[in-house]
């Protein structure tokens, strides 16, 4: 992936449209709806994953990719359900990447 496609998530926008606030709520009701699903069938992924471990000592690829799925679009529609931008994201779950990158420490 290249840089020029990275962006940083949570940044401070100055505007923000009274228009969108009230799309906002129509929004959030479809993205709610989208994120009980797929957390529900996340979560009994996460549960036969547990057995999976438990009895073969090793993790199942495709119920890890779910679940890794799940995290990576709540992450991607935080920053509009939690107010941080304008900019709508999907409401069905589309391809993204999540990066931690660590900072160095200030002295």
């Amino acid at each position: 992936m290249a840089d020029d496609t990275k962006k940083q998530l949570f940044v401070y926008e100055h505007d923000a449209g009274r228009l969108e606030l009230l799309i906002r709520i129509v929004y959030w009701i479809l993205i709610g709806i989208v994120m009980w699903v797929y957390g529900l069938i996340a979560c009994i992924c996460l549960l036969v994953q547990w057995f999976h471990i438990l009895i073969l000592g090793r993790r199942n690829e495709g119920l890890s990719n779910f679940a890794k799925g799940y995290l990576e679009y709540y992450v991607h529609v935080m920053n509009y359900m939690y107010f941080m931008t304008d900019k709508r994201p999907d409401i069905m779950p589309v391809p993204v990447r999540v990066y931690e990158e660590e900072l160095p420490k200030s002295s």
